[in-house]
């Protein structure tokens, strides 16, 4: 796959058939669906820290997480990326009570995002 920073810091994927420099084995990849709301969109996901970046130096995960699990992404729609960190907008807060797909699919109002998002084209 091919990857691009981004404004935001997010890591992107891009639709590798859309960009004509790279390997062949790339260029024949389909793009990955979200693990929210399960969509393939031509634009491709982003990778998602399910423990977010800002705080793997902070003591309290670097007692709790080891270095891989603080590593653990998803890959995310940009819509479904977007929603979690509007409807959680504090870092701390996702990487404590939301590091994993089954709990941010447990909170009420990303719930409600989802089910809206995979009624959407």
């Amino acid at each position: 796959m091919v990857h691009r920073e981004e404004l935001t810091g997010i890591r992107s994927t891009i639709n590798p058939i859309a960009v004509r420099s790279g390997s062949q084995s790339e260029m024949s990849k389909k793009p990955t669906a979200c693990e929210l709301c399960q969509r393939v969109l031509r634009k491709g996901t982003t990778e998602h820290h399910l423990i977010p970046r800002t705080c793997h130096r902070n003591k309290w995960f670097k007692k709790r997480y080891s270095r891989q699990e603080m590593q653990q992404t998803v890959d995310l729609c940009g819509d479904c990326h977007r929603a979690v960190h509007k409807l959680v907008p504090s870092e701390k807060e996702l990487g404590r009570h939301f590091n994993t797909v089954d709990k941010l699919l447990a909170h009420e109002p990303i719930a409600r995002f989802v089910e809206w998002a995979r009624k959407q084209k």
